[in-house]
């Protein structure tokens, strides 16, 4: 006696089926089996492709799935796709492809051949799903370990150049471990603001309370500006630039009176060369400035490797009543 389809054990009545394909989260197309054109021809589609496409089944039904691509669409893609497809295989891959109101989207495909009893092809089912935003996380994420490298890199250069002019400013030992202390801190610090940000970039406001909070009492700060975001690659000598400023206010200028203040202020400035960062640094009511006498690592810093990594232009002044420091530095034409 034969055994009906529908008694056989394991067997899922085609209602299911069909209710299963329409409730189903993925995508689900099936085209006719010719590949040339006019063909393949769409005989079905499920409500998750024309929510992912926007069009209605009315709209697809008959058509091909070529509707679907545009100039941005990477012809290698459909040329494996095709080479694939010839051979009878299932074919899997990603592409470009364009909804009806002309946005993009990124398309994961899986498209796999319906046989008849004799072998020959007689549909293909291609179940598909928006990865727009896994791509754009996984590009991202590619770009920021680039970055990473890129920056470690850098990162390292500068601490081999801080220890070798950290060495040959100090006189003593006990003066070249403090001094190289505290100068890879304050990379440490900047490299933490950076990390922290998405953009990989830190506020000039940032890297001044990093270096400034620890002695912000009895009102002896005023630092006042607008909000202004540097990359990296001008966040890392301006955060350098700050700490020796700091540090040289801490031990010879206004910090290290009680009654010294510092003033620090800092705004856009637009030219014909583009945008500029400017920032004062003024120290007053403490100990004359004098000016060094031999040159240091942060008199090098300002007038040499700030002006060089960042363009900057810098003005120092060893005021009566404290040391006066101006800096005007080119900012990036994206950046605000």
């Amino acid at each position: 006696m034969a055994v009906n389809d529908e008694t056989r054990p394991g067997a899922v009545d085609l209602r299911l089926l069909c209710a299963a394909v329409e409730a189903s989260g993925e995508a689900i197309l099936i085209t006719s089996a010719e590949l040339d054109e006019p063909g393949p021809r769409i005989e079905y589609a499920n409500p998750a492709f024309t929510r992912m496409t926007g069009y209605e089944t009315r709209e697809l039904l008959g058509q091909t799935p070529r509707l679907l691509q545009g100039p941005g669409t990477e012809r290698a893609v459909l040329h494996r796709l095709r080479a694939s497809l010839e051979a009878g295989e299932a074919a899997h891959g990603e592409a470009l492809n364009y909804r009806k109101d002309g946005t993009t989207y990124t398309v994961e495909w899986l498209i796999t051949p319906v046989r008849e009893p004799d072998g020959r092809i007689s549909h293909w089912v291609s179940t598909q799903r928006d990865v727009t935003d896994r791509r754009a996380y996984e590009d991202r994420q590619a770009l920021m370990v680039r970055e990473l490298h890129h920056r470690v890199k850098n990162t390292l250069a500068t601490v081999q150049a801080v220890l070798n002019a950290t060495v040959r400013s100090s006189l003593t030992i006990p003066e070249f471990a403090r001094a190289l202390s505290g100068r890879i801190a304050s990379l440490a610090r900047t490299h933490a603001l950076i990390t922290e940000d998405v953009a990989q970039a830190a506020s000039f406001q940032g890297l001044l309370r990093a270096e400034l909070d620890p002695y912000d009492e009895r009102g002896r700060l005023a630092l006042d500006g607008p909000e202004v975001t540097l990359p990296s690659e001008l966040a890392v000598p301006v955060g350098m630039a700050l700490h020796e400023l700091a540090t040289n206010a801490l031990r010879h200028g206004s910090l290290a009176d009680p009654t010294g203040r510092l003033e620090v202020t800092w705004w856009v400035e637009e030219g014909p060369a583009g945008r500029s960062l400017r920032w004062d640094w003024a120290e007053h009511d403490g100990p004359p400035a004098k000016y060094p006498t031999r040159e240091g690592f942060g008199h090098r810093l300002l007038n040499k490797v700030l002006a060089t990594q960042t363009g900057a232009e810098v003005d120092v002044n060893f005021a009566p009543d404290g040391l006066r420091v101006s800096v005007r530095m080119p900012l990036p034409a994206s950046r605000a």
